[in-house]
This record gives structure tokens, sequence and C-alpha cells, in this order.
């Protein structure tokens, strides 16, 4: 390939997922991986036998705030939920398939900061 065309379909490569995973969508929604849609799956099958309620996903947390220097710095949570009955119990969680790598050190950080900043544990599903 001569210097003319190096770099012309450079702009057309899609961006690989980080774990390759593959997003997927289901009734309008994207998820970043089969293994987060079948977990949606799950839980809405949970509210639909009044299991859990208020279900929702992809919930944006802001984890540190702006200020002079840096804009704020935000947590994306995949799922919320409450468990009905007599002593309701609030579910935060986050699919996580591989446990390794730069972006996995990041979300363990973000988590950190969740606990700290709304003591909320995410938990890792």
């Amino acid at each position: 390939m001569g210097e003319k065309n190096f770099g012309k379909n450079f702009g057309n490569m899609k961006k690989k997922n980080k774990f390759n995973a593959r997003k997927c969508e289901y009734k309008g929604m994207l998820f970043d991986s089969k293994a987060e849609l079948d977990r949606y799956l799950e839980l809405k099958d949970m509210e639909n036998r009044g299991l859990i309620e208020c279900l929702e996903r992809q919930i944006e947390y802001e984890v540190i705030h702006e200020n002079d220097m840096f804009s704020a710095t935000r947590y994306k949570l995949d799922f919320q939920y409450r468990e009905t009955g007599k002593n309701p119990i609030w579910h935060f969680e986050d699919k996580k398939g591989l446990r390794k790598g730069a972006a996995y050190e990041l979300f363990k950080l973000k988590k950190k900061l969740m606990y700290d900043r709304y003591r909320i544990f995410v938990e890792e599903i």
C-alpha cells in the first residue's frame, strides 16, 4: 500500500469492544453484551412476577464533581432495582465479563467512588 492510500479506510474502521463483546439490541434498547441483555431479561421476568420493582438500566451517577481543573467523572450503572416484600432492599448491579485489564481496574476505582460518595455498593454480576 502506498503512502497515498495509507489511512484511506482508517475512518471506516469499526471501534472494537474492549473485551470483544458484541452489542445487542432488544426492543430498541442497546446492550453492551449478550450477557447484559440476558441479565436484563432475567430481571424483567422477576419484575413481571412481582419479585422486584423500580427496575432501571444505564443509570448515570456523578462520582467526582466538576471543578476548576477537570470535568466531572461519571459512572454508568447497568441495573438498579428494589426487592419487594417487608424489608425491600435496593440492588445496584454491573454486569462484568472479563475481570482483568485497564477497564476492570477503572471499574474497581469507580465502584469505590460510588460507595464513598453515595454509600452504594455495586454488585458485580
